[in-house]
């Protein structure tokens, strides 16, 4: 199998060459743009690569005055998988607008970034530059390390990003390893483990892990507060410690988000699964009622649990959320008022618990109903709960006697199943 990383590399770019790169960025932005409104021109929606590099590939050259081919390229295929994005949700009947791209960054690959130990030779609007690498000591233990050089990763494409004042180029590394885990091995053995975000509670998982979000809010209210009084003084020093907090906030959730994922990755192991199961990421907000930083935070939380569970071999998926907050996970009644708050009492069978725990159970249950057949002995077998599992039909088996007791959900005053 193939396993995948991305390595934050922050750039020494002069002030000539930043020009250069800002000039990039927005030639490249503008060309993904025109691909799609063209895309878009028309009685249908136009996802097809071939046929909008055919389409615009000339024009986008002529209009930007010769943009570099492979950047062009590499601006069609951004427009072709948006587009595909804003099709997959329309035909799963949600709402999608056509995509409109601001964030500054450039797609790069071998044709168009050249990569050495210590710096980078990137193309531009006007030839190319090179910009070493501002970089932590390669001896401890970093991603640098671990992956931008080490022999069995190869570099195989970046992205350019500009943010808080800083080139950052997110190098990405993939190597092929042979997985012998038990779990890839003999894959009806395993189980699924089922993951609920909230923002309350971070993550809530079906073996009755709770993550709370008490420690990220305080962060977040206390980093607002910082900001809202510096912007107050309005004056440059203030502006610049403005974006000095900003990047704090930013480390210091990193920070928070990566124990998170490797606390859940760790989960899995633990009991035995094969799959780590989130909701749908979309419309999280909407749901929800999170705010932008709580997005933020999933979509991170995702990726780094996406990333560091391939290492083990762990599949990462997510499922429909819809009414998984309102099914009883016991006797699969569904009904509002089922939840109330945090507390989840089914209006038929009785059964009580924590609305997040019931909803991690059924995001397990769905990933299950959506992938065990019963013929294919690839699917796993039932949701992990703490102190056995249950399977689709809504069968429960106990741990073995070597399997660990309830103490998480214990810990928390939740019934156990």
């Amino acid at each position: 199998m193939v396993v995948r990383r991305t390595v934050p590399v922050t750039l020494d770019v002069d002030s000539e060459d930043t020009v250069l790169l800002e000039d990039t960025v927005d030639t490249f932005l503008w060309s993904a743009q025109y691909v799609v409104d063209h895309a878009f021109d028309g009685e249908y929606v136009t996802t097809s690569k071939t046929t909008l590099d055919d389409e615009t590939y000339d024009d986008v050259r002529e209009a930007t005055g010769g943009f570099n081919g492979g950047l062009v390229q590499a601006a069609r295929n951004k427009a072709a998988d948006a587009c595909k994005s804003v099709v997959a949700r329309w035909k799963n009947g949600k709402n999608a607008s056509k995509p409109h791209f601001t964030s500054p960054h450039v797609v790069y690959d071998h044709r168009t970034a050249t990569f050495y130990d210590d710096y980078v030779s990137l193309a531009t609007t006007d030839g190319r530059i090179e910009a070493d690498y501002i970089l932590p000591d390669k001896d401890r233990g970093t991603p640098h390390s671990q992956y931008l050089y080490a022999d069995e990763y190869e570099t195989t494409g970046a992205e350019l990003h500009y943010r808080d004042g800083d080139w950052i180029l997110h190098i990405h590394c993939k190597t092929d390893v042979e997985s012998d885990t038990p779990a890839q091995a003999t894959p009806e053995n395993g189980t699924v483990l089922g993951v609920d975000l909230g923002v309350n509670n971070l993550a809530v998982t079906s073996t009755g892990t709770f993550w709370t979000g008490d420690e990220f809010d305080h962060w977040r209210r206390e980093y607002e507060k910082r900001r809202g009084s510096l912007q107050q003084c309005g004056t440059r020093w203030a502006h610049q410690n403005i974006q000095s907090v900003g990047r704090k906030e930013d480390g210091r959730f990193k920070l928070l988000l990566h124990r998170i994922s490797n606390e859940l990755v760790a989960e899995a192991l633990e009991n035995g699964c094969s799959v780590i199961v989130f909701e749908d990421l979309t419309d999280i907000r909407e749901r929800t009622g999170a705010s932008w930083g709580h997005k933020w935070a999933f979509d991170r939380l995702y990726e780094y649990v996406e990333y560091k569970a391939e290492e083990h071999c762990i599949g990462v998926e997510q499922v429909d959320p819809v009414n998984t907050s309102r099914r009883c996970s016991h006797c699969g009644f569904t009904h509002p008022d089922n939840r109330g708050g945090e507390e989840f009492e089914c209006l038929d069978c009785g059964y009580e618990n924590h609305a997040d725990y019931n909803a991690a159970k059924n995001i397990g249950l769905r990933y299950l109903r959506g992938n065990q057949t019963g013929g294919d002995g690839g699917a796993p077998m039932g949701v992990r709960l703490n102190s056995g599992t249950v399977n689709v039909n809504g069968g429960y088996s106990p741990a073995e006697e070597s399997a660990r007791t309830g103490v998480h959900a214990e810990s928390h005053g939740f019934s156990r199943g």
